[in-house]
Formats: C-alpha cells, sequence, structure tokens
C-alpha cells in the first residue's frame, strides 16, 4: 500500500510571509536594503514570537545551525559537506572527540540556546581571550541598530570582531546573530548571520572596500528571507508531523514525535533507544528503527543519509 503525504492544515495558509516587493528587483543602495530589512523582519518577528503559528523554534535554530556551520566551513577554508558535518556530530559516540566538522556545528547549536541578554555565556563559548572585548562589541552593534538599523548594527559588529582578529569569522558571525537578537527583543539567537558570508565579503569590509557594507546587508537580508521561508515550512511541516501522531502506536511515540520536532537529525539507536532523548521513554532498538520507517511512509519524515547502516532521519522537507 503506498501512503499518501500528510495533509497540511488550511489553517497555516494564514502564515506571515514576505510580500512581493521585498524579493523582487536589485538591492542597490543601502537605503533599499534597510527598507526591504524592515520588511522582512517584521514578517520573522511575527513567525518566531506569536505562538498562534508554532513554528518549531527548536527545531529552526537546529536547522539554522547546520546551515550557519557549513557556511563558516567554507568561510574557514575547509569546504566540508553538510552531511559530513552532520554526521560528524550526531553519531560520534559520546566522550569521543567529535572532529572539526562536529565541533564547528555544537558550536553553533550552543550559541543557539544561549539568551540574548547578558554576555557570560557568550564568553565561555568564544573563549576567555575575547571576554574583555565582546561587551563593547556589542554595545557598538546596538549602538548603530538604534541609529541605523538592526542590520547595520550586524555590519558593525562584524567589522569590529574582524578588525580585532581576522580569523574570527564565526565569533564575528554569532555577535552579529545577537546583535539582531537584541535589535528586535528575541528571547532566542538565530544563527542567520553566517548563511551567506563569505570569506572575500568579509575580508572587503575590513578593508573598507567600496560597496563593502551594502554587499555585507544585502546578503544578511537574503539569510533573513531563507529563514523566513524556512520557519514557514518546518511550521507546516511540524503541523503534518502532529496530525498523523494519533496513528503511531508505538510505545514511546509521543516522546519521539518531540523529538523530531526539536531535532533537524535523528539517530534511532542512539537518540531513540535505549531511551528517548531528555526523556525516561524507553524505546528498543528494533522500535525505534520501525518508529522512524513509519514516519517515512507516512510521509512526515524522511532517512537523510542514503545508507543502509548509521541512519539519521529528519522532518520531512
Amino acid at each position: 500500500m503506498t501512503c499518501q503525504p500528510a495533509s497540511i492544515s488550511d489553517d497555516l495558509n494564514r502564515l506571515p510571509q514576505l510580500p512581493s516587493w521585498v524579493t523582487s528587483g536589485r538591492t542597490e543602495t543601502l537605503e533599499t536594503v534597510t527598507f526591504r530589512s524592515g520588511a522582512a523582519l517584521t514578517v520573522l518577528d511575527q513567525l518566531i514570537g506569536d505562538q498562534r503559528y508554532a513554528v518549531p523554534i527548536k527545531l529552526l535554530v537546529n536547522r539554522l545551525a547546520l546551515k550557519a556551520a557549513l557556511a563558516a566551513s567554507k568561510q574557514e577554508g575547509r569546504l566540508a559537506r553538510e552531511a559530513d558535518i552532520r554526521d560528524a556530530f550526531h553519531l560520534t559516540p559520546p566522550g569521543a572527540p567529535r572532529g572539526p566538522d562536529g565541533d564547528l556545528l555544537a558550536f553553533w547549536r550552543d550559541g543557539g540556546r544561549l539568551r540574548p541578554k547578558g554576555t557570560r555565556g557568550i564568553c565561555e563559548l568564544v573563549g576567555v581571550e575575547y571576554a574583555g572585548e565582546i561587551g563593547v562589541w556589542l554595545d557598538a552593534g546596538q549602538e548603530h541598530s538604534r541609529c541605523r538599523g538592526p542590520l547595520a548594527g550586524c555590519v558593525a559588529v562584524l567589522r569590529a570582531v574582524l578588525n580585532a582578529d581576522d580569523r574570527a569569522e564565526r565569533i564575528a558571525c554569532l555577535l552579529s546573530d545577537f546583535v539582531l537578537a537584541r535589535a528586535l527583543n528575541w528571547k532566542v539567537v538565530l544563527p542567520v548571520s553566517a548563511q551567506h558570508l563569505t570569506k572575500g565579503a568579509l575580508r572587503d569590509l575590513t578593508a573598507e572596500g567600496q560597496g563593502a557594507q551594502l554587499a555585507v546587508q544585502a546578503r544578511l537580508l537574503k539569510s533573513i528571507e531563507d529563514t523566513i521561508r524556512m520557519a514557514r515550512d518546518l511550521a507546516r511541516r511540524a503541523e503534518a508531523l502532529r496530525t498523523v501522531s494519533p496513528k503511531l502506536r508505538a510505545k514511546g511515540s509521543d516522546a519521539a514525535v518531540e523529538l523530531f520536532l526539536t531535532e533537524d537529525a535523528v539517530a534511532p539507536a542512539s537518540m531513540l533507544s535505549p531511551r528517548v532523548r531528555g526523556t525516561s521513554t524507553v524505546m528498543t532498538d528494533r522500535a525505534a528503527r520501525r518508529f522512524c520507517d513509519r514516519l517515512v511512509e507516512l510521509g512526515v519524515a524522511r532517512e537523510l543519509t542514503g545508507r543502509p547502516t548509521f541512519r539519521l532521519y529528519g522532518i520531512a522537507p
């Protein structure tokens, strides 16, 4: 029997979305980018701030963290694939070294769990050598946000960090995310800044190259637009998963569904068995594998690796 993908609730058709004029045409001036970014950030703020839209925020943050890790790998010259980064983090046994790819994803996931207010958690994450400057950098970014808009604040903190250490791309992008979260008074840090920022764009920014600030703001705007699309899509897919959950009769299925609504990749053998991660719910290895296969049959999840063993599953795109 062929299972059809789960239908999406018509209520989610009312999710806030980007007006067509935000992404149409060329972004030729800082004023144009600022104007469009204001509209885009308003939509994103609605999506993550209004519980009626049921965007799975933790899942959104973790999926953005993977995108940020991929971009940061390119910035740092390692050129890892998304699958390499995901595998290094999710398939490394507990306590074993993850390697640079897994550590990079861990950095972005940890950053996404920090509260936008305060600096203690940031200092612990990025290292004590930057502790004395983080507050100064963030204050400068916030001042630019108040005077010139959130993206100007992001650019200011990117430039300040990279002027101090031109190899600190991931730290610069993380602090840019903090500036954005504070400017919008968000309760969560979204790893958006790194997605479309290249080594060349950041190098031009610190060299005060002509048009560098405009180029970086345009890339940040593109990341925000992509994040809006991702949030809308995840809200729909989460609703589809919740809709089919009554059909899942395996013991522990409720807890397993909740894990899929927070993690972008789930390893049945380690995250669902012998206990569903973060819970006391017991699930055998066989039951975990059958549960994941059932989600795939119902059209609400997919297998991410294409391998017969060491599989990872995630909510369907």
